[in-house]
């Protein structure tokens, strides 16, 4: 597949997340809850976490922002779901890194759909709306 055509796909995927927000809305029941901000763009972010032990059972997100920040917060709450909260901080670590440019196995952290936010790494100013939502998670773990 060439540049141009992967560069739609991706487009697309975001867009597609934008549009149609995975995992928009609140928990029934008790949650984690985190509020952040990105106060650069104006993006805002409430990540709901619903934790079983140490296992994501339910993630959910609301708010407003950008499609690059909306977008990623519904893959990521897609992906998380369901995996040891540890996993999903190293899930965050690697996300953080491939928005840094540096190379990432997707496939060994199940990125799916993150993957088509690696173009976000050209441009450094939109790098904090992209890790808006995995920020948010990293912080409710801390407060775990």
């Amino acid at each position: 597949m060439s540049f141009n055509n992967l560069d739609t796909l991706y487009r697309q995927v975001i867009m597609d997340h934008y549009k149609n927000p995975r995992n928009k809305g609140s928990v029934e029941g008790d949650a984690l809850t985190v509020d952040m901000n990105n106060p650069t763009c104006g993006d805002r972010i409430q990540l709901q976490l619903q934790l079983d032990g140490d296992v994501i059972q339910d993630a959910k997100f609301s708010g407003e922002g950008c499609s690059i920040s909306l977008s990623s917060a519904s893959m990521m709450t897609q992906a998380i779901q369901g995996k040891k909260l540890d996993d999903a901080l190293e899930m965050s670590k690697a996300f953080s890194q491939m928005m840094l440019g540096e190379d990432v196995d997707t496939e060994e952290y199940e990125m799916e759909d993150l993957e088509a936010l690696q173009g976000v790494s050209q441009f450094p100013a939109r790098i904090k709306c992209a890790t808006l939502a995995w920020k948010a998670m990293e912080k409710g773990a801390q407060e775990e």
